[in-house]
């Protein structure tokens, strides 16, 4: 491995690796990243050749196998490179994010082995970048209920009608992973994964959505009118694309953990700083109690956040059940990310309501992490049935 780009490991991160990782991925935030935060968020910009760069860094194929040509590392790893990137801008640790843990990981988990040598390779270069398509306008997180449908054809394929929205890529990603209704209303086994490439006849993104932060990560409508995808297109097996989608969303809230510790570290760090810096009567405010016990507050949390969210991972990588875990690290990290930004805005004061210091884009930026793939409450309900169950 080399300072500059992630080496292909087979095996779990040792301490060493692990911060050759950290360290790689900060700097690749503090470089590319960081000069252009402020203006990408302005314009909402997505800056798409980024992620070009980022695969040369083995970034944008993490946990894909070597001869995929992916880095072939671990959840361990992979949380390291989102908290860095995220610490630096979160809107381009989404993007990161949902294109390694959605996209790219269902071909990877559920893929045949012909689909795997045939998108993986550029998915995890960032020649190609993935969008992932399950939420729709009237069916958030009851997506048994969805209106997308897929038709079988006489020759095996299918032709595919709807519309998913809030999709991260959706106009700019070449290749999506789309779930379409195949069987009834309702029925876990209804639904089936299809992978749907950028210039298929009838696939187009849409609206592109006007948003309060997240700003450079595109988010977007993806439209389907009489798209024919032919039988090699299917994803799995046919009727289990809702199933596989749940399995999807586990490693997904744990790189929504991962994102959110991100923010909540970056939030941190601005406010420590601040606070030495920034002088009120005579000291720096960080020797006011009312501020140093804000700070070890937002410190605590975002230690236990990351012990929530390491474990998360620790227990994904041995092939563990991990959907409760998941569920309750992308809950508390999420939900310590936006106390977190809060806290950093009322230590900045003032300048915390104005864009010439960092605070107000953290607390623009964190509130996203409550509420997509999977809200505070679906993460909620998903624990208590857990437990019940137990």
């Amino acid at each position: 491995m080399t300072a500059n780009t992630i080496s292909p490991s087979t095996t779990s991160a040792s301490e060493e690796q692990l911060e050759l990782i950290r360290q790689s991925a900060a700097d690749f935030a503090r470089t590319n990243i960081f000069p252009h935060v402020m203006e990408w968020d302005e314009k909402q910009h997505f800056p798409r050749d980024l992620f070009r760069q980022m695969g040369e860094y083995g970034f944008m194929g993490v946990l894909v196998p070597e001869e995929y040509g992916g880095s072939g590392l671990s959840y361990a790893e992979y949380i390291t490179v989102i908290d860095e990137v995220a610490q630096v801008c979160g809107s381009i640790g989404l993007s990161l994010a949902a294109h390694n843990s959605l996209c790219t990981n269902h071909i990877l988990m559920f893929g045949s082995e012909a689909q795997k040598q045939k998108y993986l390779p550029a998915l995890a270069s960032g020649e190609h970048l993935g969008a992932w398509g399950l939420t729709e306008p009237n069916t958030g997180s009851d997506a048994g209920r969805m209106r997308t449908v897929a038709e079988k054809q006489p020759d095996g394929g299918y032709i595919l009608n709807g519309a998913k929205n809030f999709i991260t890529h959706g106009i700019s990603g070449e290749v999506a992973v789309v779930i379409a209704r195949t069987g009834e209303l309702l029925d876990s086994h209804g639904m089936t994964a299809f992978i749907v490439e950028r210039g298929d006849e009838g696939f187009r993104g849409g609206k592109k959505e006007d948003k309060l932060g997240m700003r450079a990560s595109e988010t977007a409508e993806i439209i389907l009118e009489n798209c024919y995808l032919p039988a090699d297109r299917i994803l799995g097996e046919v009727g289990e694309g809702f199933i596989h989608s749940m399995k999807i969303l586990d490693g997904g809230r744990i790189s929504i953990a991962a994102l959110s510790l991100g923010i909540a570290k970056g939030a941190m760090k601005a406010a420590l700083a601040y606070s030495k810096e920034r002088e009120q009567f005579g000291k720096a405010i960080s020797r006011f109690q009312s501020i140093a016990f804000k700070l070890a507050d937002m410190a605590t949390e975002i230690e236990a956040a990351e012990l929530l969210t390491r474990n998360a991972g620790r227990l994904k990588d041995a092939g563990q059940p991990v959907t409760r875990e998941s569920a309750m690290a992308k809950l508390f990290a999420s939900e310590t990310s936006v106390r977190v930004a809060n806290e950093a805005v009322q230590i900045f004061g003032g300048y915390g309501f104005t864009k010439e210091y960092p605070a107000e884009k953290y607390y623009r930026d964190c509130k996203l992490c409550t509420i997509g793939e999977g809200t505070s409450e679906i993460q909620r309900l998903v624990i208590s049935r857990d437990l019940l169950r137990d």
